[in-house]
């Protein structure tokens, strides 16, 4: 857990929500220790990326932001740095998450504030979502596994249409970028 947790934050993607819900799903009892882990394993991720983003400052983020959103996350930084990093830590998938870590190293986190407010955050995540998976676990596997069985070419039809339509945007954007530069 701690592994895939590190992986996550520091530059993969993984699907670590599921992966924290499927062994609490299995292990009801260790519930505490798998959302520690996953806690502990993403803040220590997320350091090798604050590393990258305190070498790279403000000029990184300038370049990856629209001006717009770099001077409200800057703001939201300069007024509560632990807060703003700690409410994006708990927020689940899509929250793009690796730009507030990249954040608090390019505005120059205090580092032990920058791991307190991803542990505490993650913490907060993942003990949300170990209860609901306790609670509505077998329910919810049961409805995913129908759902697979017997309509797999919808949902496969269903997520190439979002990532096509996710291609079509990032495209689209990305070609408006670069005529606005």
């Amino acid at each position: 857990m701690f592994v895939v947790a590190a992986v996550d934050g520091s530059l993969l993607g993984l699907p670590l929500d599921a992966v924290v819900a499927s062994y609490v799903y299995q292990d009801h009892a260790r519930f505490w220790l798998y959302a520690i882990l996953a806690a502990a394993g993403s803040a220590v991720g997320s350091s090798l990326l604050y590393l990258g983003g305190y070498a790279g400052g403000e000029a990184l983020l300038r370049k990856r932001m629209a001006p717009a959103r770099f001077e409200k996350i800057k703001h939201s930084f300069d007024r509560h740095e632990f807060w703003a990093l700690m409410f994006p830590a708990m927020l689940p998938p899509p929250t793009p998450f690796k730009l507030f870590v990249l954040a608090a190293a390019g505005f120059e986190m205090n580092y032990g504030h920058f791991i307190l407010a991803i542990f505490l955050g993650r913490l907060a995540r993942f003990f949300i979502l170990s209860l609901l998976t306790i609670r509505y676990g077998s329910q919810a596997v049961d409805v995913v596994a129908t759902l697979f069985s017997t309509h797999l070419h919808w949902v496969l039809g269903t997520v190439g249409v979002v990532i096509g339509v996710w291609l079509v945007l990032h495209l689209k954007n990305r070609r408006r970028r670069a005529l606005d530069a």
